[in-house]
């Protein structure tokens, strides 16, 4: 019923505009009932429309910026916020969605540049300082951006999604007792969302609370059917508390759960390496190859196994098809020649 409503106020709307051409508010409404529909080229039309009238309708430029933007054709949007911007020097938005442009393009100085721009101009709007929060954290500039996702927060303190990102970084920055707090209150607000129970349980284990981890793992796996990643951090975090035949087990429910999907066949290949289980290993990196065979990594780890397994040709063999598919790779390079000078030396013994 919702939607029929919706569609008969665009009807409405439309014979309005057929009787009212030059009313440009109707424009504007049509547009926003558009937007609740999804439907963007239909917005884009009904906004060109309007351009074609009244070229210097901000709140129309701005908003085919803003559908470009969506489009991800960011020059085109960059040209409807410039135009906005040359009419409205002073809206604190258009610079805060040129900010964004950017940022898409990972120009850090200029999008830095128009979001400090539109702080001048808006000192209160979160986004605008969890947007700066986000470029310090794309550049791994971790301690920046603590700082604006929490001058964010100070202004929002319920904004989930800042809190998970400000909860991010403390784990990147190894403070997991904070990570740890930070993701509970999202958990809190937002109890049935299985990717912050995860979190919850990566940064348990890393706070060596075995029981908690596992607790949040399984509230998580009750939450969705897509299972495959949860079974890998369940798993890691059986590792480490050296819980290595239950860790087995999940990896292998992993496997089973995503046949196609390489990472359990390189996890736990890479646990049998470490458990001396190394012919294990080389038929599970074996098997990851199958799955994805242009990975230089995997052909890399293959290489070390065979190494461990004192197979130097085979292991010579899987270095040089890693670096086939990797030529600019150093440190491949530098294995397989250390390697080969080895083999060499020993006259191709085994």
């Amino acid at each position: 019923m919702e939607n029929l409503s919706l569609n008969e106020k665009i009807n409405e709307l439309v014979v309005k505009m057929a009787k009212e051409p030059n009313n440009i508010e109707n424009y504007h409404q049509l547009s926003e009932l558009y937007i609740q529909q999804n439907d963007y080229d239909k917005v884009m039309s009904v906004l060109d429309s309007l351009l074609a009238i009244k070229p210097d309708d901000i709140k129309a430029l701005v908003g085919m910026g803003t559908m470009w933007f969506y489009e991800r054709d960011f020059r085109k949007s960059l040209s409807y916020y410039n135009k906005a911007l040359e009419l409205n020097p002073k809206n604190f938005l258009i610079y805060y969605n040129i900010g964004n442009v950017f940022a898409e393009w990972k120009n850090f100085s200029k999008a830095l540049f128009y979001y400090n721009r539109a702080i001048d101009l808006n000192s209160t709007n979160p986004e605008v300082y969890n947007a700066i929060a986000m470029l310090y954290q794309d550049i791994e500039d971790y301690v920046e951006a603590k700082a604006y996702y929490e001058k964010s927060l100070s202004l929002d303190p319920e904004n989930s999604g800042a809190l998970i990102d400000l909860g991010n970084v403390c784990f990147k920055l190894h403070d997991y007792e904070t990570a740890l707090k930070l993701f509970k209150k999202v958990f809190v607000l937002n109890p049935d969302n299985e990717l912050v129970a995860v979190c919850i349980g990566n940064a348990s284990t890393l706070m060596k609370d075995e029981q908690q981890a596992y607790a949040y793992y399984e509230k998580a796996l009750s939450m969705t059917e897509d299972k495959y990643k949860i079974y890998i951090c369940y798993a890691i975090s059986m590792t480490e508390f050296k819980r290595y035949e239950q860790a087995i087990e999940m990896f292998k429910k992993a496997i089973a759960f995503d046949e196609k999907s390489q990472n359990a066949y390189v996890l736990l290949a890479n646990l049998y390496s470490t458990l001396n289980r190394v012919p294990e290993a080389i038929e599970l990196y074996k098997q990851a190859l199958r799955v994805a065979p242009n990975n230089a990594e995997t052909y890399m780890l293959l290489g070390n196994a065979h190494y461990l397994d004192n197979d130097m040709e085979k292991a010579i063999s899987s270095y040089k098809s890693s670096i086939s598919l990797a030529p600019d790779n150093d440190e491949y390079r530098l294995i397989y020649s250390q390697v080969v000078e080895d083999y060499v030396t020993c006259g191709g013994c085994k």
